[in-house]
């Protein structure tokens, strides 16, 4: 029986057959995904010790996961570690220095890989303790609601995000056809 779960969520077979050779092998289960909305339920399911996420997916994009995952005071503290092919469209969306995650480019070898697994592992264990894992005193709200705003929070947060590119776009539009 693996001691480690990792979860590969890409929608390239390639690239989870590619990780999947390159971990050491012994105490690793492998688990795949290959879309945002398997690997979110998986991710919940399964509890992985540590969650590889391809940036760009079908059904829910990776930065949608993520969104998902920040927002979940337990999913949080599960090492991270985001793929990509291009390193551009994460950081248009998340800032570097990367703090609580660690990112690797596509194409990577194996020394990569590993390098990016241990620096994910090594950020979360450096993530501070959320307030809403704290036992509440009297009178504060329960950790489970705390919870459930911050996921209604990231998903509210997320629609705003598409609402102003929407209202950029229409801007744009609309200032074309006043030239």
């Amino acid at each position: 029986m693996a001691s480690h779960k990792i979860l590969v969520i890409d929608d390239s077979n390639v690239i989870r057959n590619m990780v999947r050779d390159m971990l050491p092998k012994g105490n690793f289960e492998v688990l795949e995904a290959k879309d945002g909305v398997q690997g979110l339920n998986l991710i919940r399911q399964e509890r992985p010790n540590l969650i590889m996420l391809d940036f760009l997916l079908p059904r829910m994009s990776g930065w949608e996961v993520y969104q998902q995952i920040q927002a979940s005071q337990e999913l949080q503290t599960i090492p991270l570690v985001l793929m990509s092919g291009r390193k551009e469209e994460v950081t248009e969306k998340l800032q570097e220095p990367f703090e609580f995650f660690e990112f690797v480019q596509k194409p990577f070898d194996q020394k990569e890989l590993i390098d990016a697994i241990k620096a994910a592992m090594a950020k979360a264990k450096r993530r501070p303790v959320s307030m809403a894992t704290a036992a509440p005193a009297d009178g504060a709200a329960p950790a489970g609601d705390i919870q459930a705003l911050n996921e209604k929070l990231a998903r509210m947060q997320a629609e705003i995000d598409g609402l102003k590119k929407q209202m950029a776009q229409i801007l744009a539009f609309i200032k074309q056809k006043l030239r």
